[in-house]
Order: structure tokens, then sequence, then C-alpha cells
């Protein structure tokens, strides 16, 4: 690559994408990477400040900015996503379907201590829907050492930096408790209330059994769902401090394996995330499900709707950010 007057640039090869801005207008290029500048082009390019322009001069050992780009997009690319258009440098990364975004954070910010180059993301575990853009990549100069590209590259040498875990469709069970409920001194609000939370979601809804605050009948409900292949089981009422709340109970006893009960996030704390049979997770709803509009429940349904395991850690971290 190398510099010249644009005015004595006839004939020679564009290496970069040159773009035009007309404030509320237009913004986007004139001339693409290797446009042949004919005489006609030359005020073009003055009128967009380009007294001077770079010509691509082959080169084995240097990578023009899109090439560039082809690789990062090769060190990000994972399951369930597909490339956007290359422009100046440029490229976007897409999803393919509604699901939860994985970002490897390690091999992201490893990629992005090389200079020279970077990758911005959506968070990890972001819900994120068909046609969604994921990430954008770029080189920051017109061209880089093809050398310091092969080297960033052997980071995701054993996988790509982003996923997308696709939703699964799931059969779902409510167990109802409270004394209040059960025997109809008030109408059941939660439910409905849940239920609108799954609906951007692939769910079956195969069942709800209202139990008293009798932790025996509660397990009783939990285990009849599970045995009837519930995919999902979750469970509202009974979850605060009072001597009479029985629910975390009744799921600790029922599940192989308690994730966590509470979690640092208001409003939501809580919440209580099991694992029963066949992994079937299992999840306490603290009220405040039924009154905000969003709370941890609404953190973690995602991934669950994933299938990707959460864990207690992950769990904690959830205090940074979480005053929700």
């Amino acid at each position: 690559m190398r510099e010249m007057k644009t005015i004595d640039a006839v004939g020679q090869v564009l290496c970069q994408d040159i773009t035009q801005i007309i404030p509320g207008v237009k913004k986007g290029p004139i001339f693409r990477k290797g446009h042949r500048i004919e005489e006609a082009d030359i005020p073009v390019l003055l009128s967009v400040g380009k007294d001077h322009i770079y010509i691509w001069d082959e080169d084995a050992g240097i990578l023009h900015e899109n090439e560039a780009a082809e690789i990062l997009y090769r060190m990000g690319k994972g399951e369930n996503m597909h490339p956007g258009e290359i422009k100046e440098g440029k490229i976007e990364f897409i999803s393919d379907c509604d699901g939860v975004l994985k970002v490897d954070s390690k091999k992201l910010f490893q990629l992005n201590s090389f200079g020279e180059m970077m990758m911005a993301t959506k968070k990890n575990n972001t819900p994120v829907k068909k046609g969604e853009v994921l990430a954008g990549t770029r080189i920051i100069p017109l061209c880089i050492e093809k050398e310091k590209m092969e080297r960033a590259e052997r980071i995701t040498k054993d996988g790509g930096i982003l996923r997308v875990l696709p939703y699964k469709k799931k059969k779902v069970a409510f167990v109802t408790t409270g004394n209040e409920v059960y025997h109809g001194r008030i109408e059941d609000g939660f439910t409905p209330v849940v239920k609108e939370k799954l609906s951007p979601f692939p769910v079956e809804i195969i069942g709800q059994s209202l139990c008293s605050d009798d932790v025996d009948m509660e397990m009783a409900a939990i285990q009849k769902f599970l045995s009837e292949g519930a995919d999902l089981i979750l469970c509202t009422g009974g979850m605060s401090v009072d001597p009479d709340d029985r629910t975390p109970l009744a799921i600790r006893k029922s599940a192989e394996r308690v994730v966590s009960y509470g979690a640092p996030v208001l409003p939501g704390s809580m919440f209580m995330l099991a694992y029963g049979k066949n992994n079937v997770p299992i999840m306490g709803l603290p009220g405040s499900v039924m009154f905000c509009p969003i709370t941890v429940f609404d953190l973690i349904l995602p991934r669950i709707m994933a299938d990707d395991p959460v864990t207690k850690e992950e769990i904690d971290a959830l205090g940074e950010g979480g005053l929700l």
C-alpha cells in the first residue's frame, strides 16, 4: 500500500472503501476497494476530502483490512450465526435464531489486547433474536501484518469466541402454593403473569397443581410433574422467610441438586434454582416476579430455555448490575 496524490491516481486501484457523508441524507461508500480510478472520479474524491489516497501494492506479508476482517470473523464464528457484508474493514455477526448469546470473555480480551484489531460484542448471556447483530469487528489500520493475524488466530484454535444457543421447546408445569389460594380465599394472580413472561419462548403448559402450605403436598406435586415429563417446573408462593413459607423446603427435598436459594438481585432476592431428576430445572419464584417487570427470573429464564446450565458462581456474579 502506498499513498499518492489523488490528482495523479487515474488508472490506479483503490485499497480502501471511500465513504461520503451528507448529514441527514446519506453515509456510505461512493467507491469500493478494488475500484480502478477514472478521470471523472477525481473531482468526486476531492469533494469528500481525499487530496491523497492509498493505492494497493501487492505484498505477501501484508493483509488488507477486508482480508483481515475475514480472519476476525473466523475467530469469532460459532454455532447459529452468519456474517454480514464486509464494508471498510468491518464485518458483523448476525444470529440465525432466537436464543442466548454466549461469549468467551477470556478469548475476547486476548483478541482486543493484540492491538490494531478489535471485536465488540453484546454481553455474555444476552437473549437475542433471529437476524439481530451479535458483534462487530474490524482492523484499525488499512492493512496489517499477516504474521500478526496468524498469531491472533491461534487464540481460537479450539473454538470461536461466540455462539448462540437456540431456545428449546419445553413442557412447563406450575406448582402454586399457599393456603389462601388452595382454599379459594383469593384468586391465583401469579400464574397468568408468569405465563405472559413465558410467551416469547416455545413452551407447552402441561398442568398446574394448587397446594396448601404442606411440604408433603408440594413435594408430591413436583414429583408428579417430573414423572409426567415436565422439562421445567415453576413454583410460586411461599418463597419468603415467614415460618409458614414451605416452598423452598419442598424444592430442596424434591431436587437432586440445589444451585442457589437467594440471589444478589433486586427485585427477586428470594429466588431459588434447583435441578431435579433428569436435570429438570425447578425454580422457586418470589412474589416480586408478579409485580415487577424485570426480576432475577427474567435474567435466568432465557438460559434455562436454551438448556444452558446455570451455576451458583454465575448467580453470585449477578450482584454487579443486579439492582434492576
